[in-house]
């Protein structure tokens, strides 16, 4: 199980957990998961979704490999410039 900490605005789509667990081994399954365990949050990750391994923030990085052992934070899209 991955725990997924869920930054700011994206509790409410997950009934205003800070904290949700769920069973992936790269950023598309844990995505996919989150979505079927909290379909509240598709519509947010459509439009796109950031998500921090281990403090590094990575965008459209599908197949990135996660563990346990990672902190995995999953944010609104950022951009930067």
């Amino acid at each position: 199980m991955i725990r997924v900490k869920l930054w700011g605005s994206l509790r409410v789509f997950a009934d205003g957990r800070e904290w949700v667990e769920v069973e992936a081994r790269t950023f598309k399954q844990m995505l996919d998961q989150l979505v079927v365990q909290y379909p509240e949050l598709k519509p947010q990750i459509d439009r796109g979704v950031s998500v921090a391994l281990d403090g590094v923030i990575y965008g459209n990085a599908w197949f990135t490999e996660i563990s346990p052992e990672n902190e995995v934070v999953l944010l609104p899209y950022m951009v930067g410039g």
